[in-house]
């Protein structure tokens, strides 16, 4: 009978997040209240509470409460800070300028490649690089169509190229300043086999060595595939219609625009030079993604300070850095809903279940399969919602429990899932960023889902393949 009650209530839990995410609903209320639910649940089959040196607040009904301040307390002490942080820092870089400087900088030279079909795998691999500056898939593809739709229209590349590679911009680029890096790098870190790790040591030995290698392949991928879309249509999208918004031309001279370009990805760099120093010297400088975050926020003052020749108008600038901090509060909320989300689950006994039941595929060869069933369904869930962050993020808890299970390493967990997210997304006919691109370009979103699925699900295959070579 327990185990009745509890299939049921995983199940039933699961398939509400599942509707919720599909039907576009605010996830994190739905991740607080089955989280809640299952917490109620478990105690009244007489189990614990699955959150360490919990402390019970005597009340059946107030203790899913108590966790929900418990694990607020516990992230906002660790990955949710990192989040906030960089909130403000990405606020703040927009306020100022900077992210526009370096968008222009970078995407100038495009002008100056004659060969249509090369520039599709390197506006791809230029979209992805934009990626770390600009990080919303959405806002990116919006600019993108403001400041390189007009270029590569005058370089006769046909509308639906143009479109399939900016829908496809930012997939999974390696950055230690991404929220979901953030939360997995935090998450490994509490187990230790991966004690101590920083995100950059995540995403620098792990993440990029898997990521680097796909982005390239679907450069590749994308290169054929528009060119062979473009023949078989043998006619080009007739354009005339399209609209895009006009950008400003940014005023200032050559040193502004390096500096300014500069400070938006000032705080990875920092980050790749004391990761290169320990690597060569065996040092034990390691500076982190907030003190790098905040450096870069101190250089930025000093330089709009000399811009503006001291006026005090800058330093009261600086509250868009907090603003910017609230402004993450969303992302924490969505992290702290799933871990409330995970305890249930883990407070009704549903892990050890999956422990029991799944013993007999340690060493049996197929430790591919745990991986690869969580990519499929993160595959359905992004097809069918547009979207796979909250999906990864109350995955995130229980990748290491999970790879205990099949005996793998969380890494062949982490990663595939976390890139499969990404890299679906352009795939999708119902995400934000097909359908913004889909409208400016006027044409139906399946259009642009035609263009966008061969290099997505190339990708995906190559990416999953690379990850079960490295980590299993």
């Amino acid at each position: 009978m327990e185990n009745i009650i509890m299939y049921g209530a995983a199940i039933l839990a699961v398939a509400v997040v599942i509707y919720m995410l599909i039907k576009k609903m605010d996830i994190k209320i739905s991740l607080f209240l089955m989280g809640m639910v299952l917490i109620v649940v478990a105690v009244l089959m007489g189990k614990d509470i699955a959150v360490k040196e919990f402390v019970s607040t005597g009340s059946l009904w107030l203790d899913p409460l108590q966790v929900i301040v418990a694990q607020f307390k516990d992230t906002l002490m660790s990955a949710g800070f990192v989040i906030l942080i960089l909130g403000g820092y990405t606020a703040y870089m927009s306020s100022i300028g900077a992210n526009d400087v370096t968008v222009e900088v970078l995407t100038k030279p495009i002008s100056k490649v004659k060969s249509v079909y090369f520039l599709v795998p390197l506006v791809f691999l230029l979209g992805n690089l934009l990626s770390l500056v600009v990080p919303s898939a959405s806002n990116l593809a919006i600019i993108l169509l403001a400041t390189l739709y007009p270029v590569l229209k005058r370089a006769g590349m046909s509308a639906l190229s143009i479109a399939a590679v900016i829908a496809t911009s930012a997939t999974i680029v390696p950055t230690p300043l991404g929220s979901d890096n953030v939360a997995i790098a935090e998450e490994l870190a509490k187990h230790a086999a991966f004690a101590d790790l920083t995100v950059s040591q995540y995403v620098f030995n792990y993440h990029a060595i898997v990521s680097i290698p796909t982005l390239l392949f679907i450069a590749l991928v994308h290169y054929l595939w528009q060119k062979y879309m473009d023949k078989r249509s043998n006619a080009k999208h007739q354009e005339s219609d399209v609209e895009v918004q006009e950008v400003k031309a940014l005023e200032g001279g050559k040193l502004f625009k390096t500096v300014y370009a500069i400070l938006p990805v000032f705080p990875i760099i920092l980050l790749l030079v004391a990761y290169a120093v320990q690597m060569a010297t065996g040092t034990s400088i390691s500076i982190s993604v907030e003190v790098a975050a905040l450096v870069s926020f101190v250089l930025a003052i000093v330089c709009e300070l000399i811009r503006h020749k001291a006026d005090k108008k800058v330093l009261a600038d600086t509250e868009v850095f907090f603003k910017g901090m609230g402004g993450a509060i969303p992302i924490v909320a969505l992290i702290v809903a799933a871990s409330v989300f995970v305890t249930g689950l883990k407070s009704i006994g549903l892990i050890d279940a999956l422990q029991e039941t799944m013993q007999h595929t340690q060493g049996s060869g197929f430790g591919f399969i745990l991986p690869l069933i969580l990519v499929l369904f993160t595959a359905l869930i992004v097809l069918l919602s547009g979207s796979g962050i909250a999906l990864f993020f109350a995955m995130v808890p229980l990748m290491v429990p999970l790879a205990a299970v099949a005996d793998i390493s969380p890494l062949a967990l982490s990663v595939p899932m976390g890139l499969a997210g990404n890299l679906f997304r352009a795939v999708s006919p119902v995400a934000a960023v097909v359908l913004i691109v889909a409208g400016t370009v006027k044409v139906e979103p399946l259009e642009i889902v035609k263009r966008t699925s061969v290099p997505m699900i190339a990708g995906v295959i190559f990416m999953f393949i690379l990850s079960m070579i490295i980590f299993l």
